[in-house]
């Protein structure tokens, strides 16, 4: 199965994968019923999760039925546990809409304005590139910005658009694949090959891998940034349940 997951993502198109997994997602959901996996956005239990990966794929990580993946799962746990996400009056930019939290966050009522863009994405209201936003100063409380800015060239041109999108006082989470044994980020732009990419990224359109100096990159914007390591809150059994990578930083940004 890990080999079919693979051949998968790398052969079809982001898009076109969203659209199929719909079809998909219930008879995945029904299959891998069980007791001992529970994925914490919908609360549903699983005898396993499914593999994912695009070079190395991981055993038991994706869930059948919101398609989250250990971030994802990571996440929901910490914006509903340690913020106010899910019950104060916020106007949010969310680039790159995951599908495990699209029609959620959509159907929070208390939301002032809910606001989804991406270059590519089909769940998106507003096509634009995050370098150059369509938005004006100051427009939104909450930009939820994960997994994007490892694919972005000028990542410091996007890290400056979202502090300029982003009011005074509002906050953000701007996760993305980090190698914490790395103290610099890499890049090389003369690796074309998209295989050798996929080898030595993790993925074939990733252009980077962040390092510790992630953070730092995130200060000089502007951004006031909290480094938390919310596994560590959690117990060991909880950890196994939902199936979370220990040691995943969120990086908590403020304005």
């Amino acid at each position: 199965m890990k080999k079919l997951f693979k051949y998968l993502l790398n052969a079809i198109p982001r898009p076109v994968l969203i659209k199929l997994s719909y079809l998909a997602r219930p008879l995945l959901a029904l299959s891998l019923r069980g007791k001992t996996y529970e994925d914490p956005i919908d609360g549903k239990k699983f005898r396993m999760f499914l593999p994912y990966g695009y070079e190395a794929p991981r055993e038991n990580v994706l869930s059948p039925s919101t398609l989250s993946l250990e971030r994802h799962r990571l996440l929901w746990l910490y914006l509903k546990n340690e913020t106010d996400f899910f019950n104060a009056y916020h106007a949010v930019l969310h680039f790159a809409p995951e599908q495990a939290f699209y029609k959620r966050f959509r159907a929070l009522s208390h939301l002032d304005k809910y606001v989804t863009t991406d270059l590519n994405s089909p769940l998106a209201d507003i096509k634009a590139d995050i370098c150059d936003l369509p938005f004006d100063d100051n427009s939104f409380d909450v930009i939820l910005c994960n997994h994007v800015l490892e694919h972005i060239p000028d990542d410091t041109k996007a890290m400056q658009e979202l502090y300029r999108v982003l009011k005074p006082g509002g906050w953000g989470i701007f996760q993305i694949p980090q190698d914490l044994s790395r103290d610099t980020t890499f890049e090389d732009n003369t690796i074309t090959d998209k295989k050798e990419r996929a080898k030595i990224f993790g993925q074939y359109d990733h252009v980077r891998i962040y390092g510790k100096d992630y953070f730092n990159k995130l200060r000089s914007v502007g951004f006031t940034v909290k480094e938390i390591d919310y596994t560590a809150n959690l117990s060991e059994s909880d950890i196994e349940k939902y199936r979370l990578a220990t040691g995943e930083i969120i990086p908590l940004v403020e304005k």
